[in-house]
């Protein structure tokens, strides 16, 4: 089943069949993710009074899995759930560990001979990816994820959406924006007005779509500053590993350097080497995080030309080594969040 094969209206004898979704579950799971994705389904069903959606919990062998706050979701074997399935999303927490990959790689697999429509949400996009399930494909990932993605698959194509439906193909940022997909679904099949309805029992406002891009970090809302800055902030992003000097990026922007200085400093009360600075350390937190390079490669990544400079400004600016995110993130506690940028 793929996407086009959905029908939106209502009335025909397609909508009054029953659409199955699996949520394959990847120990860590994102409890937001998985709630933003069902609940919709729920919520529908009791507007139109009947069974028109119905979901499973999956596993590779059935046991129960446990979410990022530690509560055991109980599960049935993904050989099982995939039974008549339309939908299958693997769904990811914090990180995707390596055990058992290859049982969840072999799942995924299955699902696409048995032309089942394959997405996932939030770091459930890795698994896809590395299945070869994405080649060719346009895909997204959560924002805090994107950069170490983008690293290991260099070829594909993530985007920075909420979420992306690319024939039958459906990834997803995570968290609320699972709402914001499945509510997609439910108005390609039951129509927009009760797409609507559905949202309204949530006090989702409104229901974004594919072309909505994903906020989050250090990426403020450019759409309010002038075009300068918001042109020079897209060459820095664009030029984490080869820097350029803020010479050159004034050049590419039009303004002289002075200029360029005294726009940052307006808006961000920071100079544009200092927020350069600030978005490559940033890139390399992420990096730590969410890939398992050596700090010497994270370093590198981000146009540092050694550790010792990288670990100086990553510490004045988060308050830590880069070591200790890494630690700290093995052990499962939290890193450290992003502060304000320093002068």
């Amino acid at each position: 089943m793929t996407i086009a094969d959905v029908c939106s209206p209502a009335v025909t004898p397609q909508a009054q069949s029953v659409r199955t979704v699996v949520f394959l579950l990847v120990d860590g799971v994102s409890m937001m993710s998985l709630a933003s994705g069902i609940e919709p389904l729920r919520s529908l069903n009791r507007l139109i009074g009947r069974e028109a959606w119905r979901w499973r919990l999956a596993s590779p062998d059935g046991q129960p899995v446990a979410a990022s706050n530690g509560i055991p979701l109980p599960t049935v074997p993904a050989d099982e759930a995939l039974v008549g399935a339309d939908y299958l999303f693997v769904c990811g927490g914090l990180r995707i560990q390596s055990v058992d990959e290859k049982r969840y790689l072999a799942v995924l697999r299955q699902a696409v001979r048995a032309k089942v429509a394959v997405g996932s949400l939030s770091t459930g996009t890795y698994l896809l990816a590395r299945a070869g399930l994405l080649d060719g494909y346009r895909c997204t990932i959560h924002w805090e994820n994107r950069p170490a993605f983008q690293e290991a698959f260099s070829n594909l194509d993530c985007t920075d959406k909420l979420f992306e439906i690319d024939r039958d193909r459906l990834t997803c940022s995570g968290g609320v924006a699972a709402m914001d997909l499945m509510l997609h679904l439910i108005a390609e099949r039951h129509g927009g007005d009760l797409a609507r309805r559905v949202a309204n029992q949530f006090h989702h406002e409104r229901i974004r779509d594919e072309r909505d891009n994903q906020s989050g970090g250090r990426l403020e809302r450019l759409v309010n500053l002038p075009r300068s800055v918001r042109t020079a902030i897209q060459i820095m992003q664009g030029a984490i590993e080869d820097t350029l000097s803020i010479a050159a990026i004034a050049e590419r922007v039009g303004v002289s350097p002075r200029q360029l200085e005294r726009l940052f400093l307006r808006y961000f009360e920071v100079t544009p080497a200092r927020y350069y600075l600030a978005l490559r350390v940033d890139r390399a937190r992420e990096l730590l995080l969410y890939s398992d390079w050596p700090i010497l490669e994270v370093a590198v990544a981000t146009g540092f030309t050694s550790t010792s400079h990288f670990a100086y400004w990553f510490k004045r600016l988060h308050g830590v080594k880069p070591s200790a995110v890494r630690v700290r993130d093995a052990r499962g506690a939290p890193a450290p969040a992003p502060e304000t940028i320093r002068r």
